[in-house]
């Protein structure tokens, strides 16, 4: 009996969609994956993503650095811990991810190119862009700077990550100090800003020095390693309209908060089911209509009313069991869950944000 050739399949961009994808070529037999990126393009610049445990990130797991059951959300006048008894949150390397992605697809016979020429014998349906989506130039950011400090022992509390400490400068935007404490002695801080634009260096330097000499009481540390990003938030349109989109250029950033890593993994364990399930290949937005509406309220909010994020937060906090929070976070909220948040958030800036909802690009099937 004969059998057909997989088809083949290209993925433009060596990313973290990309090669997560690659990474699970093993459960796509009947496609030829290939991934094409110019040399010296993909990002060399390590980077800490967290996530809270999901069914989706089971391979994850064996790779984490550090897990917390607990976390920290606070203000000036309020500190609220939550405890999470199914989703405690997780951190990756970046590096230590893609290596461990790049080292599956090439096991599974992943062919890697640097030039658009093998796209000749692959059917556009089949080609799915991972290059970053189109953004307009006002579109709200999440900037940040992140040092990761090594100090004397028993400096941090490292049974506790500290998600969001609003003791700081808060002109610039929504403003915030993220700690995950990966020992008593080593921990990665960063400063980070929700804002329209760009601030200097010094902004974010000052800030993570202050905290951890005024918040922290750390005030002797050595920087071991440095990390700078800025994510859009909102709606995008895709890098080529012609092309399907996989990852960030796939809708899977969230809007309201950069998240992307969990939702990329998410994104793309749906459309290796679909697979499973008979259908073709494809990837969809991993967000339901209704966080996506939400989550443009809520940028226009943050937009036009940042002074209000530290109490939202809190509150919110409050409100929600850790792994409720955890749920929400990961787009997995229930109609339930989303109405006790929308319970939690203070009535006024949000109805005047219905009236001026962030625009953005519409993201629609991929």
């Amino acid at each position: 009996m004969a059998h057909s050739l997989p088809t083949p399949v290209a993925v433009l961009g060596d990313g973290c969609a990309a090669l997560s994808l690659a990474a699970q070529a093993d459960r796509l037999s009947d496609y030829a994956l290939s991934v094409i990126a110019p040399a010296g393009t993909g990002s060399t610049q390590d980077h800490i993503w967290g996530f809270w445990q999901m069914p989706w990130l089971q391979d994850v797991l064996p790779l984490v650095r550090k897990t917390w059951s607990r976390w920290t959300i606070r203000n000036a006048e309020t500190a609220v811990v939550m405890q999470a008894a199914e989703y405690p949150y997780h951190a990756v390397t970046r590096q230590h991810w893609m290596a461990h992605c790049m080292a599956r697809a090439t096991q599974h016979g992943v062919t890697f190119a640097e030039d658009r020429s093998s796209l000749d014998d692959v059917k556009q349906r089949h080609i799915f862009d991972s290059r970053p989506p189109k953004r307009h130039p006002d579109m709200m950011l999440q900037h940040f700077i992140g040092w990761e400090v090594r100090a004397a022992a028993g400096s941090f509390d490292d049974s506790t990550a500290i998600l969001m400490d609003f003791r700081c400068d808060q002109t610039c935007g929504m403003h915030f100090i993220y700690c995950l404490p990966f020992s008593d002695r080593e921990a990665l801080v960063e400063s980070t800003l929700f804002s329209p634009a760009l601030v200097p260096d010094t902004f974010y330097e000052t800030a993570i020095t202050s905290w951890l000499n005024d918040c922290a009481n750390v005030s002797d540390f050595e920087v071991i390693r440095r990390e700078k990003g800025a994510i859009p938030l909102g709606l995008m349109a895709r890098h080529d309209p012609a092309l399907s989109g996989i990852g960030g250029n796939g809708g899977a950033i969230r809007p309201s908060s950069g998240y992307a890593f969990s939702f990329i993994q998410k994104q793309i364990a749906t459309g290796i089911a679909r697979v499973s399930a008979g259908n073709a290949l494809g990837f969809v937005t991993p967000h339901r209509p209704i966080d996506l509406w939400m989550d443009r309220i809520f940028l226009s909010v943050l937009r036009h009313q940042p002074q209000h994020a530290p109490q939202i937060f809190t509150a919110l906090a409050a409100r929600l069991t850790g792994d409720e929070f955890a749920l929400f976070l990961s787009g997995e909220a229930t109609m339930a869950l989303r109405a006790k948040v929308v319970s939690a958030m203070p009535p006024w800036p949000f109805l005047q944000a219905l009236l001026r909802p962030e625009a953005g690009a519409k993201v629609g099937p991929s």
